[in-house]
């Protein structure tokens, strides 16, 4: 199944005009404080394909994208119920999943990092800002979750090659 979908992705990033349809990144920056501090991307295109490059990215790394969560139409759901009028997200969503390999390597140098897994990296786009979608990764603390967030890096990285 998974050479299936490599295949299949491989084959549409192969067909012309449709990798450019979520074009060029235009920026990369870390926010926040420490410990909730995020690396993002700024990536100018429809919010499904960008989802879908992010997707493909997991996959490429041999993982498994065990949960999607849509925070967005949480949100909007939800926003008269807690008597909220603005719109914070045109999309939003988050993609959790984990890796034996990097997990038991954090886990074993420091078994609370066990409160890390899994793993998210979150997409967003803004009424204010349509075909400008933010993917980004929350900077796991401390030197065992380094090559974790390594691996996000990596995942952004390729999710925003094309």
């Amino acid at each position: 199944m998974k050479l299936i979908v490599a295949a299949l992705c491989g084959a549409l990033l192969a067909v012309p005009g449709w990798a450019g349809s979520a074009a060029a990144q235009t920026a990369t920056t870390q926010s926040g404080t420490e410990g909730q501090r995020a690396v993002t991307k700024v990536v100018k295109g429809d919010f499904a394909d960008v989802l879908l490059g992010v997707q493909n990215a997991i996959i490429g790394q041999g993982l498994k994208v065990e949960q999607v969560n849509n925070v967005g139409g949480m949100l909007a759901r939800t926003k008269g119920a807690v008597g909220a009028t603005q719109t914070l997200y045109t999309h939003a969503i988050t993609l959790g999943f984990c890796s034996a390999v990097y997990s038991r390597k954090a886990m074993t140098a420091d078994r609370e990092n066990l409160m890390f897994c899994p793993y998210s990296i979150f997409l967003y786009e803004t009424p204010d800002k349509p075909g400008e979608v933010v993917i980004g990764h929350r900077l796991y603390p401390g030197a065992s979750m380094k090559p974790v967030n390594a691996l996000l890096d990596k995942i952004l990285d390729d999710a925003t090659a094309f």
